[in-house]
């Protein structure tokens, strides 16, 4: 199987929960795994807001870039993030929850231009078919 990680995922992982053990046993058990470059810069974001040495975010980054492969934006990812936003928004404005973040989109259109399952515990990727749940 080929996944793809969002932040959620990732942050499970590092903080070493049992969604963490599930994310690290599906990464273990995975065909080929991706982290979309924009992950990198949400995780950063996420811990440098709440104070976490650099040192340590630099590493976490690290960690991600050697267990999976990092994907770029490009043209086609851009477009597919696009109509993924809009997908996705209709879907949280229906079920009252708060807009998704670019970030989201930027996710599940790489999740289905490659073809791959996404790794998330995002509510705004509840109940779609490429949603691998970690709960």
């Amino acid at each position: 199987m080929k996944i793809v990680i969002d932040a959620y995922a990732w942050i499970e992982h590092f903080i070493g929960s049992a969604k963490g053990q599930k994310v690290k046993e599906i990464i273990e058990s995975a065909d080929e795994v991706f982290t979309p470059g924009t992950v990198l810069a949400e995780i950063a974001r996420k811990y440098l807001r709440e104070g976490v040495d650099e040192e340590i975010v630099d590493s976490r980054l690290q960690e991600i870039t050697g267990a999976s492969n990092i994907v770029p934006v490009d043209t086609n990812l851009a477009l597919e993030s696009a109509r993924c936003f809009l997908e996705l928004s209709a879907k949280a404005h229906k079920s009252k929850q708060k807009n998704p973040s670019l970030f989201d989109a930027i996710v599940l259109a790489t999740g289905r231009l490659l073809e791959s399952k996404i790794l998330t515990g995002d509510e705004h990727f509840k109940s779609l078919p490429e949603t691998v749940w970690i709960s």
